[in-house]
């Protein structure tokens, strides 16, 4: 990665400020135009529909209209999928397989299902927020312009002018996520870096650049990541910011405002859906999970996990 430099955009200067060292937002232009509520609301059904096509949210997608044939296809991809899943993420090999000694594959693969559910909620929540803000912004008029990254780094490059016209625009590179705990402790230094190194590398970049990590449902405002043992930023070119400034500055529109509106939109075009532990698993679909798990020998002949040593050893393998 090239040599870091901090970026020659306005900061605040005042020590004693808690924004110290930040991006001083007062000499950005400022918002001139709000999204109307009917328009904000396309903007929430289209986001919510890009989401459930790019996360695949129902797990199990089956038409209504589905023969017999096409239903039993289905519960045979599925429960294979059930099994690769099973094995991809698992969180602690060892003591995954101390849990589940003497358990039945049908009570493992039931709670895995709801697992799997779980993760492809937050992936849905992850794409629909991404795709909201990117909207947001680019209906705004607040910015000379934005486009979608497309690429795994970021999610989006916003190019805002200077109140001093005599300033280069300033570049945003925004990745968005739900929560700060999306990514661990050990994760924020090398997303800070790649998400820089996409700024730093980006040819069509004229311009000072500010790295954005967007929290779309953490109350609070922005601050820098730093090193816990030296205290000293992972980048003075990057800022997390909180729901509370995010939704504001790309949208216009406050955290619980835009809530309240994707919740009326939910609402109005969705039933509400099953909890996890609500969901009627298919017999069919848990006996091929329990099926790969006999061909892997990690049950027994009366479908119990007998042996977590071999568990561990399949959990280990690449």
């Amino acid at each position: 990665m090239a040599k870091i430099i901090p970026q020659d955009y306005p900061r605040i200067n005042d020590a004693k400020n808690r924004y110290y060292g930040l991006l001083d937002d007062s000499t950005l232009v400022p918002h001139i135009y709000k999204i109307s509520a009917n328009e904000l609301r396309d903007l929430i059904s289209a986001a919510i529909i890009n989401a459930n096509k790019k996360s695949s949210r129902q797990i199990l997608s089956i038409p209504i209209n589905a023969s017999p044939e096409e239903i039993d296809l289905i519960h045979k991809r599925e429960g294979k999928k059930l099994f690769d899943y099973f094995k991809k993420y698992v969180g602690d090999p060892a003591a995954t397989a101390h849990q589940l000694y003497g358990k039945h594959f049908l009570e493992v693969g039931r709670e895995q299902f709801r697992n799997r559910t779980l993760q492809k909620e937050r992936m849905n929540s992850g794409w629909r927020y991404q795709f909201l803000a990117l909207t947001c912004a680019q209906k705004s008029k607040r910015f000379i312009s934005v486009s979608d990254i497309g690429a795994a780094e970021g999610d989006f490059n916003a190019v805002i002018a200077f109140i001093d016209q005599n300033k280069q625009p300033l570049n945003l590179y925004v990745s968005v996520k739900n929560r700060s705990n999306t990514m661990g402790g050990q994760d924020w230094p090398k997303a800070i870096q790649a998400l820089e190194s996409y700024a730093i590398n980006d040819k069509n970049r004229t311009g000072p650049y500010c790295c954005i990590f967007g929290i779309a449902m953490d109350r609070g405002t922005r601050y820098v990541k730093v090193e816990k043992k030296s205290g000293k930023s992972h980048s003075v070119n990057t800022e997390v910011w909180l729901s509370d400034f995010f939704w504001p500055f790309f949208a216009n529109y406050g955290y619980e405002e835009i809530m309240q509106a994707v919740l009326a939109v939910l609402i109005d075009e969705y039933s509400p859906e099953k909890l996890s532990s609500q969901i009627e698993i298919p017999d069919q679909l848990l006996q091929v999970f329990g099926d790969y798990c006999k061909k892997a020998k990690l049950v027994d002949e009366n479908g119990y996990f007998h042996d977590p040593y071999r568990l561990v050893n399949f959990f280990c393998q690449k």
